[in-house]
């Protein structure tokens, strides 16, 4: 096996920047993504329809500085797209079991493409626009945060992060998202951005969803992300910070 040293004194192929691309459009529903910071940090985040009626989106937070994982972000988003596209595009596909199996394919590809551990924090959902529901699974990742009505919910953790353990995988959970209801996911630089030595905290990720218009998920990542401008008071950010919104409109 090739070492690092010897893998650092052959000239290496740039690295592949993963591909940007336009989110799906939902029937009775709406996907987005927003980010701020200098994108110089692993978080990416993806959605794409697999299936007339299943539309699947994640949001990584691979750890290290995006120069130096770039060829790990793009390897996730290949599995991500190829294997989900598999295992979910027939309409009998069971989406629990499929989830599962697609936490860990990611989880191989990670640790194929790092050489071996990378912790890598991972977010992804397949939201079902027939059902209204959303089967996800959580690798140690920020909670996402669902809102119906006035209440709040946390979707924490069912497992551990991806690229630590070859076999590792995550239970793979299912939630119903009633008609006017938004689930909100942001990267672990929101929760961790500081103003004098204070972190914003999923608190306030939770007050901003509770004040925002939930007509439009652009609104809800636009919303978080003010919000924790202003809490640094426009100081420059040390991590990137992402928010990613789904919104059931109306009833189908």
């Amino acid at each position: 096996m090739m070492s690092l040293l010897s893998l650092r004194k052959k000239k290496l192929p740039p690295a592949i920047e993963p591909v940007a691309s336009a989110f799906p459009l939902l029937r009775d529903a709406e996907i987005a993504a927003a980010f701020a910071g200098q994108r110089s940090a692993g978080d990416f985040y993806d959605s794409f329809r697999v299936s007339p009626s299943r539309v699947l989106f994640a949001l990584l937070d691979v750890a290290g500085r995006r120069q130096q994982n770039q060829d790990i972000l793009a390897k996730a988003q290949r599995v991500f797209r190829e294997v989900g596209s598999e295992l979910l595009s027939r309409p009998d596909a069971n989406e629990s079991d499929a989830m599962t199996e697609l936490c860990l394919q990611l989880n191989r590809a990670i640790m194929e493409a790092a050489g071996g551990v990378h912790s890598s924090p991972a977010f992804a959902g397949c939201y079902n626009e027939d059902l209204g529901i959303v089967c996800y699974f959580n690798s140690g990742h920020t909670p996402a945060l669902v809102r119906h009505s006035n209440d709040v919910s946390e979707l924490g953790a069912t497992g551990l992060p991806l690229g630590l353990f070859s076999l590792g995988t995550a239970e793979a959970r299912v939630i119903a998202m009633e008609p006017g209801a938004a689930l909100a996911l942001v990267s672990r630089g929101v929760v961790e951005a500081e103003s004098k030595r204070e972190e914003f905290g999923l608190a306030r990720v939770e007050a901003a969803l509770k004040s925002a218009e939930l007509n439009a998920a652009h609104h809800i990542c636009r919303s978080i992300l003010d919000h924790v401008q202003r809490f640094t008071s426009a100081a420059p950010l040390h991590d990137d910070i992402t928010a990613l919104a789904l919104v059931r409109t109306s009833a189908s």
